[in-house]
Formats: structure tokens, C-alpha cells, sequence
């Protein structure tokens, strides 16, 4: 057990991908256990780690994002949540929120979010009189919200992986995501005279909000479609993002006419790289999740976090912050591979709700996104903007401790994070 946990902990340090990473410590662990008769179990584990038909959403999904972001959606959203919101103090700011939401139901992808607003949100913010760390921060908590309001991949993940409805979590992701898109304009609102955020002259426009609600109607139909589907039974998961992806095309291609077929030719070229990395993730993992299982891990692990307290709210406590603690340093898709069969059982033993636990686990995972030294968002838009991650670290703080907020309450108030999914039957 030690040497795996070496070889683990060793390269990551050296920066090896974490795709690789666990398949070698899986592998070694099989050695330990069984020399060379073992070594079989890898193939078979590759294998049957991705042999789930609900996986194949994940493609679907990243694909739809890339077509409507490629589309020119990302600007027509913002046009209209900067009509709703616009006229506050710190209009833009509130306007990146908004618009994340309204992202959100189209690709599931925090980096996506901060990628597509990275490069036009934070460029027109600073323009306007931001400060470019402070328009990074809006940017990156706001991006976290693409991965709780459905669709998700990590929903998708969880929900395969640990045998709980994908529709129940899309349901229970709802709530969690609009409360950190108000929490985090709260934020805002109470940073408005203190940093002297910009105010536009002029007040709300019915007629603008007409504009741009038309403008971007056939974005926002697609979310409704998707959740629509899954929600009310009509469709599975996977066939709804294959339907999302038929519609985006449609849209694409038909109505706006934005692409060509050598934007399509590098859209499934992207969707093909960033979903062989997940998978190759999702194929590792199972290895050395089989070795973790067969060395009985997450049952010592479960005994010793119930050995300290019985107290269901001390071992909810002590998993946010294992969960958060490790998204700092790992892959939140290899963290969430890990640590989920470890922690479900220890959940379902001091009584939560299944999809209460996963909603929990993905959130404190989401929030890992923002944080360094190891958050995606962070990376991405330092190389979008060119601000170094230090500054933009440093102007997240308010919305870091608004979001562990959410998360706390999300944790702690079950029949708050199960009211829609209880209300859909779920």
C-alpha cells in the first residue's frame, strides 16, 4: 500500500498527467497483489470502466457547448443579461453572473464558461473601468455555476459510477446554482461604492430586454429542452445530449449561419481531445479503484471517520473539507473517481439522501476549480487575459467564502438541496 501511495503522490509532484498517474499506480498495486497473474485485471478494468451507455452524454454535451459557443450564443447571452441587470452598480459584473447561468444550461463546463467570457466579458469589463483581477475573480466564480445547473459531467460521472439517478442530480444542481449566482451578486452589490464600480446613466429598458431576449431565445429554448426531457422522463441523459447536439447544429448552421465545415472539422477535434482525457481519467481510475476496493481502502477509510464522531454533521464536515482540500491539488474529474466509492458508503451510513451526497461532493469539488495552485478556471483565464493567477486569487476571496457558504448550507440543510428533485419525484 505504501509503495502505490508513493509511486501516486510521487508523480504527480513530478507533473506527470493524472491519467497516467493512476493507471501506474493501479497497475502497481495489481503487482503487489499478484505479480504477473494480476496484470490481466488491468486490461479488464480499462474496459469495463467506460463500458457505461450513460458516458456517452459527456461527448454530446461537450459538443453542443463548443457548436453554440462557436455560434456566436456567448455574446447574445450576454447582450441579454446585460439588459436585465446591466443598469445596476457594477452592471457588467452582475451582468457575468447572469450570463453564466444562462450559459450553464447549454455546455455544464466551468472552463468553458471562463474560457468564452475570458475573452469577451472580461475585455469589455476592463474597457468599461474594472480592474482586470477583479473582472477575472466575477469571471471565475461565476464559472463554477456552468457545472452545478445542469447539464453536468461530473453528474454524468457520479451518477454512473455510484448507481444514482443523473435526473435527480440535474434536479437538485438547480437550486444549489442559482443561489451562488445570488450570493455572488450580493457580493458584488456590497463591493459596488467600496471598489466605485461603474453605474450606467440610464435605467432599465423594457425595450432592450425585448431585444435581447429575441435575440437570444433560441440559446435559452435549448436548456429548456434538455432539462425538459430528462426531468419529465421523455428522454435518457444521452439521448438528450444528442438531441442537444442536432439542435445546436440546427441553429449553427441554419439559422444564424456561423459555421462552416471546418469550424464543425474542429469542434469534433476539441470534443475528441477533451473527452479522451476524462476517459482516459474515468479507464485509469477504475484500476486503481478495483486495487483500492480489494485492499478493503474505503471501508478502513469510513471506519476511521467514524471512529472519531458519530455525529452525522461532524463527518459531513470532516468530508467538505477532505473534498475541498484535495481539489486544491488534483483533477476534480480524477478526485471526484477517487474519492466517490470511498465516500458514498461513509454518507449512506450516517443517513444522507444519495443524491444529497452527490450534489454535496460535486459542489465542493466545483468550488476546487477557483482555487489554486491547481485551478482550471484560474489557468484558463490567466492565459486568456494575461493577469497572473496571484491577482486573481487574491480578488476571489469574497466570492470563495460566499460559495463555501452555499456549500455549507447546500450540506447541511438536506431538505433544502432535495426540495426540486422531491417536487419532480425524484
Amino acid at each position: 500500500m505504501i509503495i502505490v501511495a508513493v509511486i501516486f503522490f510521487g508523480l504527480i509532484l513530478l507533473g506527470m498527467p493524472i491519467g497516467y498517474t493512476l493507471g501506474i499506480a493501479g497497475v502497481t498495486g495489481l503487482l503487489q497483489i499478484g505479480g504477473d497473474n494480476f496484470l490481466v485485471m488491468a486490461a479488464k478494468r480499462f474496459f469495463e470502466g467506460l463500458n457505461l451507455f450513460t458516458f456517452m452524454a459527456m461527448p454530446f454535451f461537450i459538443l453542443a457547448g463548443e457548436i453554440m459557443n462557436k455560434s456566436g450564443i456567448t455574446s447574445r447571452l450576454a447582450d441579454f443579461a446585460n439588459a436585465l441587470v446591466g443598469y445596476l452598480r457594477g452592471g457588467l459584473a452582475h451582468s457575468n453572473m447572469v450570463a453564466s447561468v444562462l450559459f450553464a444550461g447549454m455546455t455544464g463546463a466551468a472552463v468553458s464558461d471562463a474560457a468564452a467570457f475570458g475573452n469577451t466579458l472580461v475585455p469589455a469589463m476592463v474597457k468599461e473601468g474594472y480592474s482586470r483581477p477583479f473582472s477575472c475573480a466575477v469571471t471565475a466564480a461565476g464559472s463554477i455555476i456552468g457545472p452545478t445547473i445542469p447539464p453536468s459531467n461530473l453528474m454524468v460521472i457520479y451518477g454512473s459510477l455510484m448507481g444514482v439517478s443523473i435526473a435527480g442530480l440535474f434536479a437538485a444542481g438547480i437550486l444549489p446554482g442559482l443561489l451562488i449566482c445570488l450570493l455572488c451578486m450580493a457580493v458584488i452589490a456590497a463591493l459596488g461604492r467600496r471598489l466605485n464600480l461603474p453605474k450606467r446613466a440610464e435605467g432599465p429598458s423594457l425595450k432592450r430586454i425585448i431585444r435581447g431576449f429575441r435575440s437570444s431565445l433560441l440559446a435559452i429554448i435549448m436548456p429548456v429542452i434538455i432539462l425538459g426531457g430528462i426531468l419529465s422522463g421523455i428522454v435518457t441523459p444521452t439521448e438528450a445530449a444528442a438531441i442537444a447536439v442536432a439542435y445546436a447544429l440546427f441553429v449553427g448552421v441554419v439559422v444564424y449561419r456561423a459555421l462552416t465545415l471546418e469550424d464543425i472539422v474542429q469542434m469534433l477535434i476539441r470534443t475528441a481531445r477533451i473527452t479522451g482525457v476524462v476517459f482516459l481519467i474515468i479507464a485509469s481510475a477504475s484500476i486503481l479503484g478495483w486495487w483500492m476496493t480489494f485492499m478493503q481502502i474505503p471501508q478502513s477509510i469510513a471506519a476511521w471517520f467514524l471512529s472519531m464522531s458519530n455525529d452525522p454533521n461532524v463527518i459531513i464536515a470532516l468530508i467538505l473539507a477532505l473534498l475541498l482540500a484535495v481539489g486544491m491539488f488534483m483533477d476534480i474529474n480524477a478526485a471526484l473517481i477517487i474519492l466517490a466509492p470511498v465516500l458514498a458508503p461513509l454518507t449512506l451510513a450516517i443517513g444522507m439522501d444519495p443524491v444529497h451526497a452527490g450534489i454535496m461532493i460535486i459542489l465542493a469539488l466545483n468550488i476546487s476549480l477557483m482555487t489554486p495552485p491547481v485551478g482550471a478556471c484560474l489557468f484558463v483565464l490567466s492565459s486568456v487575459t494575461g493577469e497572473r493567477i496571484e491577482r486573481i486569487s487574491m480578488a476571489l476571496i469574497p466570492f470563495l467564502i460566499a460559495e463555501v457558504a452555499i456549500l455549507i448550507l447546500i450540506a447541511f440543510w438536506s431538505d433544502l438541496t432535495l426540495f426540486i428533485p422531491r417536487l419532480l419525484g425524484f
